[in-house]
This record gives structure tokens, sequence and C-alpha cells, in this order.
């Protein structure tokens, strides 16, 4: 059984891991054994220390996802240093909130591009790696409570988070044929420094904290789990779906 969730031997491109869920991933896959290529427009010596302590590799490439030439520039010089890649992982994002009536179209086109474009530059890049080799191969991305629900200002984030699992649905189909999996995580309501100013907020955090059937906020390593399945021959079978991981939120 412990061989259908190995990833001896692997080697996983993993996206906005330098703090927060993209790191929980990167840790999560080292544990099982996988080499990770970390792209990250911040810093990501945190995130090398926790892989190569895990006795794994661990590539750090900065990147500017919002520019195709950066995303260029990167893949090539991975795939220069590591020869060959099996799993990627779009998890980067950033979030932007404003109403509707005033959202910056500046804005609107940089999320577009960080959130969804990159995302699929980056599979497409993967997908033909994936077929020159012959071998099957695993995109996993990164989607959002927000790809089942339409949110209050955060229109444009919105829009990016139902992209990605169209984006998912697409792909499924079109690179099934060849052994390629796609699949999406949806978190919710995560515990990290990006949240917080909600979760360190009583009054805030109070009706979100009602609603998780859970009782608690998430953390990254709750994706540690469910980034290893999507990644190993445990999900060999499964494609073009979106597990949420929400400590229930989504069905309360």
């Amino acid at each position: 059984m412990d061989s259908l969730f190995s990833l001896a031997g692997k080697t996983a491109v993993i996206t906005g891991c330098a703090t927060g869920i993209g790191q929980g991933l990167a840790v999560g896959l080292a544990k099982a054994g996988a080499d990770i290529i970390a792209l990250d427009i911040a810093d990501l010596e945190d995130t090398r220390q926790k892989v190569t302590g895990l006795g794994r590799v661990c590539g750090c490439y900065h990147v500017d996802l919002a520019d195709s030439h950066s995303i260029d520039t990167a893949w090539n010089a991975l795939l220069s240093d590591f020869k060959t890649v099996d799993i990627l992982f779009n998890n980067a994002g950033m979030q932007y909130r404003a109403s509707a009536f005033e959202y910056p179209e500046a804005m609107f086109d940089k999320i577009v591009a960080v959130n969804l474009k990159a995302a699929y530059l980056l599979s497409q890049k993967a997908a033909r790696h994936f077929q020159s080799r012959g071998c099957p191969g695993k995109i996993i991305n990164t989607a959002s409570l927000f790809t089942t629900f339409g949110g209050v200002e955060v229109s444009g984030y919105t829009c990016t988070k139902h992209g990605i699992m169209g984006m998912t649905k697409a792909l499924s189909n079109e690179l099934a044929p060849y052994g390629i999996c796609v699949n999406a995580i949806a978190p919710g309501y995560i515990q990290t420094e990006l949240t917080r100013a909600i979760w360190s907020d009583p009054e805030r955090r109070g009706p979100m904290d009602a609603r998780i059937p859970l009782g608690r906020w998430g953390t990254p390593a709750d994706f540690e789990g469910i980034a290893v399945f999507l990644a190993s021959s445990a999900s060999d079978y499964i494609t073009g779906v979106m597990i949420p991981v929400d400590g229930g939120y989504t069905v309360r």
C-alpha cells in the first residue's frame, strides 16, 4: 500500500510555495520522497531549508508569474537543471479586494495573469514535457471556495478561480489519453500570514468559525496529505475533479 503513495524518484514543480499553503504542499510531497522545484517571486529560503531538512533536493527559481517571459526563463532553467518533471502544482495566486464598481482594470489584468494565465502556460509546458517523454504526469491546480461561491468585493479573484476549474476540466479531457491527470484542490479558510487580519480578529472570525463543521481553520500542514494523494499513483483513475480542503465549510 505504501508504494501507492510513494513519490520516490519523482520531481514536482510547485508555484507560490515560499510560505503558507504552497509550503505545506512542498513539505508534504518531500515527505513522500519527491524532489521539489520551487517557483515564487518571494524568498524561498525557508521552504528550501524545510525540504532539504527532509533529505530531498530543492531547486529554487525566482519568477514573476505576471510575465510570460519570466515563466519561459524559469521553465527552461529548471529543465536544464533537473532534466525531468513528473508533477506540476499550480498553487500561486494573488488577491485584491474592491467593489465591482471600482475594480481597477490594471489589477484585474494582473490577477488574471498570475492566477489563471500563468497556470495555463505552465500546464501547457508540463503537458508537452510529459508527452515528449511518453510518461504519465500529474497537474494539480489550487482553486478556492470562490470557485463555488461568488464572494463580495473579490470579483477579479472569483473570475480567475472559476477559470481554474474550467481549465482543470478542459485539460483533463484533452490530456487523459496521454495518461496525464489534471485535478484541483479548493482551500477553505486557512490560517496563514496572508489571512492573519481575519483569523486574529475574533469579531471577523466568529461567523466563519461557526460555519466550519470541523470547528477550526485549516493550516498548511492540512494540505500535505491531499498533495501526496493527487500527485501519486493512488489517484491514477481520478481526473477533472476539485476536492475541497475546507473542514466541511462548503457542505454546511
